[in-house]
């Protein structure tokens, strides 16, 4: 994967509206906007985007409770990226496995 794009978000929603309507969720870099992840989805995978929907996933509070104390954090933020394609393009994340 390049720079921007971390990874793909593979969850049930994800895979049905990628069947559906042909979006796909990405972890991209914070610091990225719509431009840069519409040019590096299009370079890795070789399709047309023609849209880029983004947002930052606020990290989740968690408390773990031991014998002698009590551990508190939170997991850190990150940002998300659903793209649409243009019909008839579809991007396989299991081909390479």
């Amino acid at each position: 994967m390049s720079s921007i794009i971390i990874r793909p978000l593979i969850t049930e929603k994800m895979t049905a509206q990628g069947e559906k309507e042909g979006r796909y969720g990405f972890v991209v870099d914070r610091r990225s906007n719509k431009l840069e992840i519409r040019d590096a989805v299009e370079k890795e995978f070789n399709v047309t985007v023609t849209g880029v929907r983004t947002m930052i996933v606020r990290g989740k509070k968690r408390t773990r409770y031991t014998k002698s104390q009590v551990l508190r954090g939170s997991s850190s933020s990150w940002k998300k990226a659903i793209v649409t394609l243009a019909q008839g393009d579809s991007i396989d994340f299991f081909s390479n496995l």
